[in-house]
């Protein structure tokens, strides 16, 4: 079984190709393979799957072997594998996803895949939910970006331990289903600095939907411009959210780490 090791910004996937069929038991691979020290190493797999209604259908599995609705950053290098490796030459895709079907617009250097832009749906916002974490108490704004987000503001994202609040956050009882927590800072009108704990994979270096359930969180108090730049560990991701339509759009980039081959 061969496969292909992607990222953007540094949230990394291993991408398998099942346009003919998928594997056995993909939760229990995706543990397997994504094992840092005794797998490829990777925040979960992706397998690009055919789609009766798009081009194409993506299913991600966490690194522990759950199965996630929405990856940003995943669908991104979606689009660059499947149009690298030779499955379409289209520059506009529609993938299917657990989420609904999600618009990609490629861009290209030198007939190559460097990043998309991405139609990330319409953010479903609730109200402030407090959440103690740490013995501290936080205001917590729930966001579906077709997955479920905990948008949390800090006063310096970049001190808190993940490590310890991340798995509080995550499985608190004020929310009915585990969820991605994201730490945010507002820098200014037009920049946001994050830090995201992902719901079955621990602390990341970026996070597409949480980019975007932080951006909607803010934007939606005021606090923040209907365009602004995420700042995340791995490097900066651009949003916007479109007043009229209400749709959210995330652009990034994607790159191919490596090929490989599994064995056994």
């Amino acid at each position: 079984m061969r496969f292909t090791k992607m990222h953007g910004l540094g949230n990394d996937y291993i991408f398998l190709n099942c346009m003919e069929g998928a594997p056995e038991d993909l939760p229990g691979l995706s543990r397997r393979l994504s094992d840092r020290h005794f797998g490829v190493g990777g925040d979960g797999i992706i397998c690009v799957c055919p789609s009766n209604r798009a081009d194409f259908k993506m299913r991600m599995f966490n690194a522990d072997g759950s199965e996630g609705a929405m990856c940003g950053n995943g669908i991104r290098c979606f689009g660059k594998y499947v149009y690298d490796k030779g499955l379409t030459d289209k520059q506009h895709l529609a993938i299917e996803t657990p989420a609904g079907e999600r618009e990609l617009s490629l861009f290209l250097q030198n007939g190559v895949v460097t990043g998309a832009a991405v139609g990330m749906g319409v953010p479903v916002l609730g109200g402030p939910v407090p959440l103690l974490l740490g013995g501290r108490e936080y205001a917590a704004i729930p966001v579906s970006m077709g997955n479920p987000h905990a948008v949390v503001e800090a006063d310096d994202p970049a001190a808190l331990d993940l490590n310890a609040l991340g798995p509080l956050a995550e499985r608190h009882p004020a929310f009915p289903q585990p969820v991605n927590v994201e730490f945010v800072r507002v820098l200014n009108r037009r920049e946001l600095q994050m830090r995201v704990w992902e719901r079955g994979s621990g602390e990341t270096l970026a996070c597409g939907t949480g980019a975007c359930a932080a951006a909607a969180a803010v934007m939606s108090r005021g606090k923040l411009d209907r365009e602004a730049v995420v700042h995340l560990p791995g490097g900066d991701l651009s949003v916007r959210w479109e007043e009229k339509s209400g749709h959210m759009f995330m652009t990034g980039p994607a790159a191919a780490v490596f090929d490989g081959e599994i064995a056994g």
